[in-house]
This record gives C-alpha cells, sequence and structure tokens, in this order.
C-alpha cells in the first residue's frame, strides 16, 4: 500500500489513496503510522476518499487513533494530492469533511504543481452549546477559568471543531506542554479542546502556539489559526485580515464580513513517498 507524507508548514500527516485501497481498522492504522521512533511518524493519517456529495472525502486520524472532525493544513494537502496526482483537473472543487463540506482553490507555480491553496472554512460556531463548551453566555469571550489556582480568560469558537483560544504576551515562554493537556481535558468542554495560546503582533499580525486534541503540540493548526483570528477579531485586537505566525510558518486568515466565511490561505507540500507492507 503506498503512502504519501505531506505537510503544511509543519502540520505533517500520512496521506493514502482510499479509493484504490480500503483500510479496514484507520484507528490502529493511524497509531502505527504515526509513531515517530517505530512508525512513518506524523500528526495523523488522513485517507482520501470517494464520496457521493463532493468532488472527494477525507477522514483524519490523530496518533492516538481518535477521529477528528477536521484540518486546515491537512485539508490543504488534499488539494495538492489529489490535483498533482491528476485524480482531478478542476482548480476549484468540493471536499467532504466531518466538519462539513469544504470549498478548495488550488494556486499553481510554473510547473503546474500546487504550491498554495485557499480554503472558504465556513462561518465560526459561537453558540456555546454547538462548541461544545459548558457555559451560559450567549458567547464565550474573556471568561475566567481557573487552571491549577490560575485565571485564565478563555474564548471559545468552532470551526467543525472545538477550540479555546487564550491570549497572552510572551507566548514563547508559556508551558504549552503542561497546560495544553489541562485545559484539552477540562470538564468545560465535553468532546474536549484544541488550545490556542495566542499573541497579539499588531492589527494585522498574530503569534500563535497550538496544542492539539489528541495529539499534543503541533507546529500548525489550520482551523486553530482561523478559530484565533475569530476571536482577536470580536475583541477588537485585530482587523478582519490577518497573518497568523506560527511555528511551522505562516497562513493568511481573512473574515469575510458580507459572507460571514472565514478564508484561509497556505502552503502544502510533499515530503516523501513510500510503500507500507
Amino acid at each position: 500500500m503506498r503512502f504519501t507524507k505531506m505537510h503544511g508548514i509543519g502540520n505533517d500527516y500520512i496521506y493514502i489513496d482510499a479509493t484504490k485501497n480500503v483500510i479496514k481498522n484507520p484507528e490502529l492504522l493511524a497509531k502505527k503510522l504515526s509513531d515517530r521512533h517505530y512508525g512513518v511518524g506524523s500528526d495523523g493519517l488522513v485517507l482520501i476518499m470517494p464520496s457521493v456529495i463532493c468532488d472527494f472525502r477525507m477522514r483524519m486520524f490523530n496518533p492516538d487513533g481518535t477521529e477528528a472532525e477536521m484540518c486546515g493544513n491537512a485539508s490543504r494537502c488534499v488539494a495538492k494530492y489529489v490535483y498533482d496526482n491528476k485524480m482531478t483537473d478542476k482548480t476549484n472543487f468540493t471536499l467532504e469533511t466531518g466538519a462539513g463540506i469544504k470549498i478548495l482553490s488550488i494556486h499553481t507555480n510554473a510547473e503546474n504543481i500546487v504550491d498554495t491553496v485557499t480554503i472558504d472554512m465556513g462561518t465560526p460556531i459561537l453558540e456555546p452549546e454547538n462548541i461544545p463548551v459548558l457555559a451560559s453566555e450567549e458567547k464565550v469571550l474573556n471568561k475566567p477559568l481557573i487552571v491549577l489556582d490560575k485565571e485564565y480568560k478563555i474564548n471559545c469558537v468552532s470551526m467543525g471543531n472545538p477550540h479555546c483560544v487564550i491570549f497572552s504576551e510572551a507566548i514563547g515562554l508559556t508551558d504549552v506542554a503542561h497546560l495544553g493537556p489541562l485545559i484539552e481535558n477540562h470538564p468545560m468542554f465535553p468532546k474536549k479542546t484544541n488550545v490556542e495560546f495566542a499573541e497579539i503582533v499588531d492589527e494585522y499580525n498574530i503569534k500563535m502556539r497550538v496544542w492539539e486534541r489528541g495529539t499534543g503540540e503541533t507546529l500548525a493548526c489550520g482551523t486553530g489559526a482561523c478559530a484565533t483570528l475569530v476571536a482577536a477579531v470580536l475583541n477588537g485586537y485585530t482587523t478582519n485580515d490577518v497573518t497568523l505566525h506560527l511555528i511551522g510558518g505562516d497562513l493568511q486568515i481573512k473574515w469575510n464580513k458580507k459572507t460571514g466565511h472565514v478564508l484561509m490561505t497556505g502552503p502544502a507540500e510533499t515530503v516523501f513517498e513510500g510503500e507500507i507492507k
């Protein structure tokens, strides 16, 4: 069975063409292949599948075997995979995900190879019961959360998967490995949560680190970048068109005020191909 290792600004996944291969136990396969010592090594497994409602379908699994609804960086890599491998000749197509249908637009270089992709991530979800987060407010903005006797102001947004955004200064000094799992597994989040630690640079730039649910700290998270921009705009910290600076690289995120949709543009890269026995 062939696989391709790809990454979007360092957020790396193993991609398998499941239009040709039947994967009977993707949860177990994700755990085996994602191991960076005994497997291929990745932030998870992505299956590219046929769809009856879209051009393609994506399923993704974390290194612990749990299935995630959506990943922006992985979606961009899916777009690159299907176009570069001539599974489609469309430059605009639809992708079925666990978080709904996403519209992808690819941008190619002089050799007609995909280098960047824009994804319409849809409208952010702000109602607590739909994120989900246990809160009585209409929107969870700057809500106090006590973790180990320290108060953090949290902002909760779903981009098809749950995010908890915390704005602070000097995020380079934040102990993400310690705080991340404590907040991810806090009883306030019935389905756990991704956690973003964000630092406002100015009205056009945000620095961000992310603790991904079921994975740990990763170099980037596309849905997390989108959620962070939404939280920043709602708090009046930035404009609606911002560059997110993550450890693995930059993403351009825009919240279109007319449509309510969030647009994400970023790179997608192939690392190598291999074969699994």
